[in-house]
Parts: structure tokens; sequence; C-alpha cells
């Protein structure tokens, strides 16, 4: 890893895991499901055996969603996780909480350098949670999965969001917290780093090529900002 401040002037960012804390949230639901059978584990914590069952599909879902990318379905996909993430008999769900720091950090990048939004939801899910955030403002482009013709791991969406902020991609820095973020960033030559507050493990970002690993996406602050810090 050999991250260099320098030619960085435009930072794309994921959401789940990333700028919105959906891991901590699908864990404790899957735990209060499954709480049964955390008597057998060896810690006999529900939380636990969760968040190893989360991250045990968090890599087949993003398969999952290539598939229909390569597939020319992932329009369709995106369409049915839409409704079912704002309909049943529970009406929307409640405002996902973000990471920790995310205003913050955002309101100390946003003077200096151009921010963009990269993720592989929804249209409408993505956009739901920046407005009810208040966070649209901060990015000069938004890409989700149904923004261009591949999504990540392939570097589409981020040669687009280069584009469109008007900077060269190798000046782009691509923050996420699984492998598919690191892989899409590393296509396009773009700078990578990989949060350890969503899905992702340190091991298999770092394997990835990651550039920086962060414990939580405000970290970033400290990188860009030693001196002050």
């Amino acid at each position: 890893m050999a991250f260099e401040r320098d030619r960085l002037r435009a930072i794309c960012f994921d959401v789940d895991g990333t700028l919105r804390d959906t891991d901590d949230q699908l864990v404790m639901r899957l735990a209060r499901l499954i709480s049964p059978l955390a008597f057998f584990t060896r810690t006999r914590q529900p939380k636990d055996l969760a968040r190893r069952i989360v991250m045990a599909i968090e890599n087949p879902g993003n398969s999952l969603l290539s598939l229909g990318d390569r597939l020319g379905i992932d329009g369709l996909l995106n369409r049915i996780g839409d409704w079912t993430s704002h309909s049943g008999p529970a009406g929307p769900p409640a405002t996902a909480p973000m990471i920790e720091g995310t205003y913050e950090m955002l309101i100390r990048l946003q003077p200096e350098f151009s921010l963009a939004i990269v993720s592989s939801r929804g249209q409408k899910v993505t956009m739901d949670f920046l407005n009810q955030h208040g966070l649209l403002p901060f990015f000069k482009f938004v890409a989700t999965s149904q923004t261009c013709q591949h999504t990540k791991p392939w570097p589409d969406p981020i040669y687009r969001a280069a584009q469109e902020m008007d900077v060269p991609v190798h000046a782009c820095l691509m923050v996420g917290d699984t492998t598919v973020d690191i892989q899409a960033g590393k296509a396009c030559g773009a700078q990578t780093a990989g949060v350890l507050c969503g899905f992702g493990e340190e091991r298999e970002l770092r394997a990835a090529g990651a550039d920086l690993i962060l414990k939580s996406s405000s970290d970033l602050i400290s990188v860009l900002y030693p001196k002050n810090n």
C-alpha cells in the first residue's frame, strides 16, 4: 500500500457500510431471528453468530449483483430491491443511521475535494438515504447500480463520476467496505481505501490491494490532515 495524498482531487464513497450503518442494523435484526441457535456456538452470543453469517453472505451478494449485470437483468434486480425495501406490512423502513462522524467528515472534505457517491444499490434506496440525512448537497454526482451499463466491481461508475466531477480518474480515491469497491477502484487506476465499519475484513481488503485501511470512514480526516488532528 502506498497512498499518494498529493495526487488526490476527488473522493468517491460507497454507501452501505461506508456512510450508512447497515451492518449493525442487519446484524441486530438477524441476531433476534437466530438467537436460539447461538446456544450451540462457542460464545453463545447471537450477535457474534449473526455477524459471521452476514460476513459470509456479503461477497456472494455482490456476486449476484455482478451476475445480474452480466445477464442484463440488473435493472430488474434493483427494481425488486427498491420495492422490497419500501413496501410490506410495516411500510417504509426507519431512517438508516449514518456511520458515526460522517456528516463532520463531509463538511471538512467538501471545500478541498470534489465528492461523489458510487454505490451498487438501487437509485431509490440510495437517494432516500442521502435525502433523509441531508447529505445530497455534499456530492457533485451520484452513481447507483442503474447509472452505468455495468456496476462495481467494474470501474464504469468511477469513470463516470470522475468525468462528471471534471477530474482525471487517477486523481480519485474510492472509499468502500468491501473488496468490490477496491477492485473497481484498482481497475480504473484510482486509489482505494478499505473501511472496517461495514462488512469487509482487513485481510480481504488488503489482499484486494487497498492503498489505505481505515477503522471507520471518518478516519480519512486524520490521514488527509495529519498535522491538524
